[in-house]
């Protein structure tokens, strides 16, 4: 009965001592994925270390094929010190963009920040000998003008969000809203050309409002402006005076020919100065028409000259 008792105790200390064992020791963490995301937001982070991203998309054949031998050769990554990671140009447009992917799927290595693309075959030995034996260095690297942290990727970026962003546009209006396929290019038509005006004018301002026309800035171009138009307006004055003066010299010659001409017409009415009536003859005809002939010329001549 007592070495009963005394077995019975021994067994509770055991169990105690697993349970205090259990309860000090620290929880398991469940293991991390070993395939990482890139994502347009953090892409950065692939710029420091050792880097293996694959770029495909959900509906490319060629890349549900690779999906397998890619999380195998993932399943390594730790070992070797290597992030593998994949992006999926289809959520991720500006990665796209950033590093003009052209082909799927589109396999690059990344070494702190310097990048080359992936050009051998397509298995998990490939891919661990590639990075194992350091195959990449054999690899030219991308320029730097290319590279997906430069001015030119990055507006390339922008462009593909952009596009990535009006197809979505596109959808909601034709698929949510009901509105007809042309009538979703003709919306898109004119907010290109609004937006065109409006940039065109911004763009107009800021050029004046930085460069501005020397020929305005200038201190004293109003007053040459205003001097100029005075002495247009004195020219223009003194042109018409001289006009007015010629048709007022036509008009005087007008009426010396016509009062002569009248002189003429009252003389042969009246007579000559003694008192007799002039004769009617051939000599007093030729002398009216010639008369009338030279004042006529003299009138031709004038209006020569005026013109």
């Amino acid at each position: 009965m007592f070495f009963l008792t005394r077995q019975t105790k021994h067994r509770s200390w055991i169990c105690w001592f697993f349970l205090a064992v259990y309860l000090t020791s620290p929880p398991v963490s469940a293991k991390r994925d070993s395939l990482r995301e890139v994502t347009d937001e953090a892409w950065e982070e692939i710029l420091t270390g050792e880097w293996m991203i694959e770029f495909y998309a959900p509906w490319c054949p060629a890349c549900q094929q690779l999906q397998v031998v890619w999380k195998e050769f993932a399943d390594w990554g730790e070992d070797m010190g290597v992030n593998i990671a994949k992006v999926d140009v289809t959520e991720q447009p500006g990665l796209s963009g950033r590093f003009i992917i052209t082909s799927l799927p589109t396999i690059y290595h990344c070494k702190d920040g310097v990048f080359r693309k992936y050009q051998g075959a397509r298995t998990k030995d490939d891919f661990l000998s590639f990075v194992d034996e350091q195959k990449w260095k054999a690899v030219e690297p991308i320029s730097s003008w290319f590279g997906p942290s430069s001015v030119l990727m990055n507006s390339m970026s922008a462009l593909f969000k952009l596009s990535m962003f009006i197809r979505r546009c596109h959808n909601y209006m034709t698929e949510q809203l009901g509105i007809p396929v042309w009538g979703s290019y003709v919306i898109f038509g004119l907010a290109t050309l609004f937006s065109g005006l409006a940039l065109g004018l911004l763009l107009v301002f800021i050029a004046d409002f930085a460069f501005p026309s020397r020929r305005f800035s200038s201190s004293d171009y109003y007053q040459k402006k205003q001097t100029m138009e005075q002495a247009r307006l004195i020219q223009r004055q003194e042109d018409e005076q001289e006009a007015d003066g010629e048709a007022d010299g036509e008009e005087d010659d007008d009426e010396d020919d016509d009062e002569e001409d009248d002189e003429v017409w009252r003389r042969r009415r009246r007579g000559s100065p003694e008192g007799r009536p002039e004769p009617k003859g051939q000599g007093f005809d030729e002398a009216l028409r010639k008369r009338v002939v030279g004042n006529r010329e003299q009138q031709e001549e004038d209006d020569e000259e005026d013109t």
